[in-house]
This record gives C-alpha cells, structure tokens and sequence, in this order.
C-alpha cells in the first residue's frame, strides 16, 4: 500500500483522498504501481489548481460576465466533487466559494453601475427632451434648427433605458422637432409671401423713380425721391436676386436725377457766388453814403445803388441775411435822417415842443419859488422833498429845450 498526505492506494488498488468529510474513493488503479497510481491523481489534482487559478484571474481581469462566470465556477465545482483528483479538494472548494462570493460582487457592482448608467442616462435624455421643447417656441430659426440637430447626436450617443421610459422621451422629443419644424415652414412660407408682396411694391416704387429722373422740378421731384425712399424701407425686403436688382435700378434713377440737379445747382451756385460779389461792391459804396450829410444827395444815390441792386439777383442763402442786413442798415440810416429832418422842419410839432417847454419852464419857476420860501421859513424837510421834485421837472425841461433845439428854435 502506497500513501501521501491526501490520498493513498490500498492493496487492491483503489485510491482514496483524504477530506474534511473523511475519506472518498478516487479511482481504481490496475495498471502500474501505487506511486504511479497517486502521481496521476495528483497531476489531475494540479490540473484542477491551474484551471481555478486561471478562473480567478479572469474573474479579476477581465469582462467576464456573471452567467458564464457562474458555469465556469460550477463545471470546477463538479469535477472537485466527483472527487476524481488528489490533493487539498476542500481548499479548492473553498477558493470556488470565494470567487463564488467575488463574482456576486461584481454582479452587484456592475448591477449599481448600470442603474446608474440608466439613471444618468434618462436625466441626460429628460435634459435634451426639455432643452428640444424650449427650442420648439424660438424663433432662432438657424440657432435652433442646428442646436436641435447636435441634440440628435447627443441622443444617439447615449445608451437605451427600458423600452417604455425611451419610447416616451423619445416620442417628446421627435414632437418638439417637429413642432419647431412646422412653425419654421410656416414662417418661412409666410417670409416668401411677404417678400413677393415687397418685390411688386418695390417694382412700383422702381418705375416711379425711373419715371422722375428726367425731371427738371428740382424741389417737388427731390421731396418726392425721399417719400419714395422712407416707401422703400417700409416695404421690407424682396427675395435677395429680386431685391439687390431693384435696388440697383431704384438708385439708378436717383443718382441720374441728382446728378443733373447737381450740375445745375453747381452753375447756378457759380452764378450766386459772383453775384454776392457785385452786391458787397455795392454795399460798400452805399456805406459811404453815412453819416448823411446831404439828405436830398444821398437819397437819390441810395435809389440808384438799390435799382442795382435789385437787377443783381440772389446770392447764396448762407450770406444772405448779413449782406442785405448792411444794405438795411444803410436804408434805415437814411429814413431816421429824413424823420429828424421832418421834425425838425414841421412847424406844428416846433410849437408843440416851444409850448411844452415853456409849461416846464414855468413849473420849474413855481417850484424855485417854493423851495426858496420853505428854506426861508426853516422847513427844511418841505424844502428837500420840493427839491427832489424841482429835480424831475429841471431834468425834463433839459430834454424839451434839447428837442426844441433840433427844429432850430
């Protein structure tokens, strides 16, 4: 009889393994010699380490899913106890046990980890689901449209929850592209109709403004190229072929309408320009008429310079108000010249003004007198307020005996 600390080889040949549960038969062995008997069981036995030893790393390693794991433990399982090897048979149990618990654990990992997947997954499509119905209302026609196509990829891109959770995200989300789909159609179809109604607008607007380029009305046809061009504005844009078209045509018509206004006006500036020239001459000459002092002489120049003057025609609307303002300046000069002349020539207004001088003249006599006597009698302060009084009167009398003067009396 051959033995070894797990097994042994009785007389008869058959092999035994030695476990915790007592002895178990391995085999029969008839071919050889006890030795070779154990060796052979205990090559089986190896066998059965290296194969649980390669489990276990993979287990570890790699993605083993849990089903196959499970078989690869339970096939180990069924040859330890058929009890067919030699060797420690309940440390190998006990490592099947172990990686037993072990694949459990990554079963429940990888079980937490998907939900958790999932979860993220459905708040990622929840998250894109109400980002498209948001969407759905703009009127960013380009942002949204391209905003809503990277959420498609987004979409694509993550993984499917149970079917009836996904169906129901997803059947709100395709609805808010859709609804943002239909209203772009709409307002796009609503966009070309605008437009088309702006084209036959502007092909009016067009053939007036081509109608009023030969027009030689300066001022009407100038205010009615602007009316034209605020109806422009207000008719909004046509398709871009169409609007770019008409607006070369529109401006056409403008600029050859300008054009010659402008040639014009510049002839015509030309002309205003030498005729301030003319006037200032004759401004100055009509400035050596001042001071006037011979009325009837510089009344027949100033007629003469202003019969000029009046053949001269415009001059340009900047330097109008300060030429014609010297040439009024001279004219008024003359006039006051002729009112004091008249004054002072009248003979109702002389004896106005001789009468007038001769009641202040009088007053201020009375007045005299009065202070004279309040002073005499000690009455200072009647004296004082007459004075103040005889004052006034003295100084009017002054300005009568001036006008007198002027009509020489």
């Amino acid at each position: 009889m051959s033995s070894d600390p797990w097994g042994r080889v009785d007389e008869t040949g058959t092999v035994y393994v030695r476990t915790a549960d007592g002895e178990r038969v391995v085999g029969s062995w008839q071919a050889g010699s006890p030795e070779e008997a154990l060796s052979y069981f205990e090559r089986k036995y190896e066998g059965l380490v290296v194969e649980i030893g390669l489990l276990e790393r993979r287990v570890k390693t790699t993605d083993l899913s849990a089903k196959d794991a499970t078989a690869a433990i339970d096939h180990l399982r069924q040859q330890v106890d058929e009890h067919h090897a030699v060797g420690d048979l309940d440390a190998l149990r006990q490592r099947l046990d172990k990686l037993v618990q072990t694949v459990e654990a990554r079963r429940e990992e990888r079980k937490a980890a998907k939900a958790k997947q999932s979860d993220e997954a459905r708040k990622a499509k929840e998250a894109l689901v109400t980002e498209a119905e948001e969407l759905a209302a703009s009127e960013q026609w380009r942002a949204a449209g391209e905003r809503l196509r990277a959420l498609v990829d987004t979409w694509k891109g993550l993984p499917r929850l149970d079917r009836k959770t996904d169906d129901e995200l997803w059947h709100r989300f395709s609805h808010a592209r859709s609804a943002f789909s239909k209203r772009r159609k709409a307002h796009f179809a609503s966009l070309d109709a605008q437009r088309e109604e702006a084209r036959k607008a502007k092909e009016k607007l067009v053939a007036e403004a081509e109608a009023l380029s030969k027009s030689t009305d300066w001022g009407p046809t100038a205010a009615r190229y602007r009316e034209l061009m605020t109806d422009w504005k207000a008719a909004g844009r046509a398709q871009r072929e169409a609007e770019d078209d008409l607006w070369n045509r529109f401006r056409g018509a403008q600029d050859v309408f300008f054009q010659a206004r402008g040639e014009v006006f510049a002839e015509r500036d030309a002309e205003q320009r030498e005729n301030l020239t003319r006037k200032e001459e004759l401004v100055i000459e009509a400035e050596k008429l001042l001071p006037v002092t011979d009325l009837k002489a510089a009344r027949a120049a100033f007629r003469s310079i202003n019969e000029r003057w009046e053949a001269i025609g415009h001059v340009p609307r900047d330097a109008r108000p300060k030429i014609e303002g010297r040439m009024h300046a001279v004219e008024r000069a003359i006039q006051e010249s002729e009112e004091s002349e008249w004054r002072r020539t009248n003979p109702e207004a002389r004896a106005r003004a001789a009468g007038l001088t001769g009641q202040l003249q009088a007053a201020v006599d009375k007045l005299q007198e009065q202070v004279d006597k309040a002073r005499a009698a000690g009455n200072n302060a009647k004296a004082d307020k007459l004075a103040k009084e005889l004052e006034g009167r003295q100084a009017l009398l002054d300005q009568a005996l001036k006008g007198l003067q002027e009509f020489g009396g």
